[in-house]
């Protein structure tokens, strides 16, 4: 891939490696990563997929992919990522395979399985310096068994597992896991946010990324109509809201230092975000919650604080 950086939407690849007429929910914000990603990938990869929504995606004999695809438990698709990475090292390594025809190795996964099922498998693979990209599309629940609590699930949200009542109105009472941190903890060369409402930021992180040898991962914050509860039209709108009041910030770590790729130059206040999904309605109506109002926009404000970020 040429390493140039872009800067219109208009210079991203032409290619599609991901062909149209998938099972995904409409409006799912998560195929639309997954299409850039792609792009960005190119075709010569092998997408080792843990169980979740985009399982759905390749059902036999029907596939949207161009390229070979492995199903795996929730749990173990980085063991799964180390297992083709080692077949091709090994097929290189004794001439069975040109190394022009070599495969990117590309773990492809939901937030149930990169929180919270696969943590320990991931940490391995890591700490192991595995060869491969790891893409997270966070819903923020586990969407395709009925929408339960992850460790991806925001604090004051209703899931599945967490509606809202009489004993806690809030409804999750957890904060979110802090994945990007947890990687860099174990500093491996790459580590991003991407959002699929910032394709040109999400593609030149893509181009970066592909100079390193090593582990290298990619969260995308998906907005998913059905989880959310809005209108299908407007998930990129809610992408790009979740990114201009601050909850979703763009960045990058190369080899454990952090950068911020994207900063708004106005903060929009949360409630533009909030008051748009059925999952927080609780917190509007019948009555407004304001101290959980109140805790998730400290919350924000205190992040961009702590990076002196906040105008």
């Amino acid at each position: 891939m040429d390493t140039s950086t872009i800067r219109s939407i208009k210079e991203l690849p032409p290619e599609e490696n991901m062909l149209p007429g998938t099972a995904a929910c409409a409006g799912c914000g998560g195929l639309l990563t997954l299409r850039y990603c792609l792009k960005a990938l190119g075709d010569k990869i092998v997408i080792v997929n843990a169980a979740g929504c985009f399982t759905l995606l390749t059902i036999y004999p029907f596939s949207p992919f161009r390229n070979s695809w492995l199903y795996t438990a929730m749990a173990c698709a980085p063991a799964g990522a180390q297992g083709v990475r080692d077949a091709l090292d090994i097929l290189i390594k004794k001439g069975k395979l040109d190394p022009e025809e070599n495969l990117k190795v590309v773990v492809l996964s939901g937030d149930g399985s990169a929180y919270d099922m696969a943590l320990s498998s991931t940490s391995g693979a890591i700490y192991r310096n595995l060869d491969f990209y790891y893409i997270c599309y966070d819903n923020e629940a586990y969407g395709n068994t009925g929408f339960q609590h992850s460790g991806a699930s925001p604090f004051g949200s209703r899931t599945g597992t967490t509606p809202p009542g009489k004993e806690v109105p809030v409804g999750s009472q957890l904060q979110k896991k802090n994945l990007f941190d947890i990687w860099n903890s174990h500093k491996p060369p790459y580590i991003a946010t991407v959002s699929p409402a910032y394709p040109v930021d999400l593609m030149n992180k893509f181009k970066k990324a592909e100079q390193f040898k090593g582990p290298k991962l990619f969260i995308s914050h998906i907005p998913c109509p059905p989880g959310w509860g809005f209108d299908p039209s407007r998930s990129v709108r809610l992408a790009k809201l979740s990114v201009e009041t601050g909850l979703w910030p763009l960045k990058e770590s190369v080899h454990g230092e952090v950068e911020h790729t994207y900063v708004p130059k106005k903060f929009k206040p949360v409630e533009e975000y909030l008051k748009e999904q059925e999952r927080f309605s609780h917190l509007f109506k019948p009555v407004r919650q304001e101290d959980a109002l109140k805790s998730i926009q400290e919350m924000v404000d205190e992040y961009w604080k702590k990076h002196e970020l906040l105008p």
